[in-house]
């Protein structure tokens, strides 16, 4: 938070939630583990899925609340936590009861925040994020945008939700996208590196615990160097690299294949999809 003001404020909030998926179990897991608000102060519904709300229930100690009207008034800031083939119906039934006092925050892929402002039919403040898969263990990269009249003071109380998974940066909105592309889609991509490392690492003889442990490790420690040296990573690479050695034997493969060229692809790709997935809602 920038001001200890607002952070008291976050502190405060009452929350709804419309939906019940993981990412909405993530901000749960975030938010209550560190105490930033209690639980009483926090409503979830979902479409129909009574199973799932209590659960959550029993986890978290989250109201769940079917009675929008109640559950709207109860809550300065509203989750969108909807599949996108939802967002309008479910901003439809919201609009007899969103006000221009609740602060809506959207965490729905490609979904512009003109578009669900124009469905809610009120001129409240609207942010849109996009966290990714590791907010359930904190560790999210979140970017975020404000919609049209969503103030700093507004985005300070988004930062400090989102603070609770993870780090967050803020975005113009249209860079969205590209934060899907990059972070949003991005543990897939390290994953899929770690299958073939581990992979490798059996052909060679490892075994599997073996091979996962070590390629875990390293992934970790490189992530460290990262962000503990702030080196650019091509600096790092190269201090790694003698010549003629058993690294460059292993990157002279890599280039040779096009690893870099495939990653980068990996990720304009999935931007593209981004917009592609976003395009009748603009």
């Amino acid at each position: 938070m920038k001001n200890h003001q607002d952070n008291q404020i976050c502190q405060q909030l009452h929350v709804g939630f419309m939906g019940a998926g993981s990412i909405v179990e993530a901000i749960l897991k975030g938010i209550t583990a560190k105490y930033l608000l209690p639980a009483n102060h926090i409503n979830v519904t979902n479409h129909s899925d009574d199973a799932r709300l209590s659960e959550l229930q029993e986890q978290y100690g989250v109201t769940p609340n079917r009675d929008l009207p109640t559950m709207l008034a109860q809550s300065d800031v509203l989750f969108l936590a909807m599949k996108p083939k939802d967002v309008a119906t479910a901003c439809q039934t919201l609009r007899d009861y969103v006000t221009q006092d609740h602060l809506v925050i959207s965490v729905i892929a490609g979904v512009p925040t003109s578009s669900i402002q124009e469905w809610l039919g009120v001129d409240c403040p609207i942010i849109r994020a996009m966290p990714n898969t590791s907010s359930a263990v904190g560790l999210s990269a979140t970017g975020m945008a404000a919609g049209r009249y969503a103030s700093e003071h507004h985005m300070a109380i988004a930062e400090c939700l989102f603070q609770s998974i993870g780090h967050v940066c803020t975005v113009p909105e249209h860079e969205l996208d590209i934060i899907t592309g990059l972070s949003g889609s991005g543990p897939a991509y390290i994953y899929y590196l770690v299958e073939a490392m581990e992979g490798a690492g059996q052909r060679a003889g490892l075994t599997q615990e073996m091979s996962r442990e070590l390629t875990v490790q390293t992934l970790l420690g490189a992530a460290h160097m990262l962000m503990a040296t702030k080196e650019e990573p091509a600096v790092l690479r190269k201090r790694v690299t003698s010549p003629g050695g058993t690294t460059q034997a292993g990157l002279e493969v890599l280039e040779a294949r096009g690893f870099k060229q495939a990653v980068t692809e990996a990720v304009l790709r999935a931007t593209e999809r981004a917009r592609e997935l976003g395009a009748p809602f603009r």
